[in-house]
């Protein structure tokens, strides 16, 4: 196939979305699909790079606001009209909902080129985190509005199928999320890393992943942080990754320490040198995190949605929470922080759940549903009747 990919954020940049479509698009081109991806330009990016796997094409955009890291794409209609008429794709597949995104499905139905989407950020659940209650529902029918007008929506976990169904989305679909098993794996501990966090061989390391802002429930880690750390004061306690809170947080918690975004090898290092993974988001509709911290073999806790449903099984190899109980989160961090016997049960038992959850098995599937959104044959091989 001959696909376009147009999202307002990608590799280098470190979110979820960007992991995910990196990884689809490198998956996708070296199955033999050319894969060509529109993004916001990027100063720091040499125009029109063509990878091994896959072309980028950039397009106008700006930084966005309190997110400099990150870029909001202009709507480029008229110009993917052009591109497309002279070099048609067999389908376009939209990742974001931003004006980009919203003016490549006018461009691809225009055309008449097959086009689908994803879901992968609950945009109208963060207006309460920012004092924005009142634009829950403009922003919950604006996506509904862009999504619909692709013939699917692809999201990461059956409950979310289920609740953007009832709220009025049509087609959806399951792509679920995949996990780097080789990249991040407990043989990536580094006895350095722990000796710079001043961390014994026995001292629990605690660490979390993620972007600091205000919809990651912040405050509720920081309450299991102060409990766990009250309860064993030989924890240590590592924070990555970047974004509007970073600065307020740093200030506040100098016990922790901050090491800003790092390349994803570095992280993976991070996250095998660590023993424990708090994970007291509400508002993700995967939790990458979560599955790279079990990978890596660390003891986890969070609430019961998304990824946390997914994979953890309660005592077996995580501590899972119902939504409404925080302090049931702080509880089960207590746990964590002071019982070895039981982190040394729930760590490799981690890490054996999400050993099938390969990148490989994901993308064969949504390749298999591309291909049937683009109206073409299956590429696989007819079976044989005996």
């Amino acid at each position: 196939m001959k696909i376009a990919l147009i999202t307002e954020t990608f590799p280098p940049e470190i979110n979820g979305v960007a992991m995910t479509f990196g990884v689809i698009a490198r998956q996708l081109g070296a199955r033999g699909h050319t894969v060509t991806v529109y993004r916001p330009r990027r100063d720091d990016l040499p125009a029109g790079e063509t990878h091994p796997e896959f072309t980028e094409i950039p397009l106008p955009g700006l930084p966005i606001p309190r997110y400099p890291q990150l870029r909001l794409g202009f709507p480029a209609g008229g110009r993917l009209r052009r591109c497309w008429t002279a070099d048609r794709p067999d389908l376009v597949h939209v990742a974001t909902e931003g004006p980009l995104g919203a003016s490549a499905i006018g461009a691809a139905r225009a055309l008449g080129i097959p086009v689908t989407s994803s879901f992968h950020t609950n945009f109208h659940a963060y207006t309460r985190h920012y004092g924005f209650g009142i634009a829950h529902r403009p922003v919950l029918a604006w996506l509904r509005y862009v999504h619909n007008r692709t013939c699917r929506t692809f999201v990461p976990t059956l409950e979310l199928c289920a609740e953007l169904s009832s709220l009025g989305f049509r087609g959806v679909t399951l792509l679920s999320r995949g996990v780097d098993t080789w990249q991040f794996h407990p043989a990536r501990r580094a006895e350095e890393l722990r000796a710079r966090w001043k961390a014994d061989s026995d001292d629990p390391v605690v660490i979390h992943a993620g972007r600091m802002a205000a919809e990651k429930n912040y405050g509720l880690l920081f309450r299991c942080f102060a409990a766990m750390r009250q309860a064993n004061p030989r924890c240590r306690f590592v924070l990555v990754g970047d974004g509007p809170l970073r600065a307020r947080l740093q200030h506040e918690h100098p016990e922790c320490i901050f090491t800003g975004f790092i390349p994803r090898v570095d992280l993976a290092r991070h996250y095998a040198s660590a023993d424990i993974y708090i994970h007291a988001s509400l508002t993700e509709t995967f939790g990458n995190v979560l599955t790279e911290a079990m990978a890596s073999g660390l003891a986890v806790a969070g609430f019961d949605y998304a990824a946390a449903r997914q994979f953890i099984r309660r005592g077996e190899n995580g501590l899972i929470v119902a939504c409404d109980q925080p302090a049931a989160l702080v509880d089960s961090a207590v746990y964590l922080a002071t019982d070895p016997l039981l982190r040394a049960q729930l760590r490799p038992a981690a890490r054996a759940v999400v050993e099938a959850q390969s990148w490989d098995r994901v993308i064969v599937r949504f390749e298999a549903d591309l291909i049937q959104a683009a109206g073409l044959p299956s590429s696989s091989p007819e079976p044989v009747l005996a």
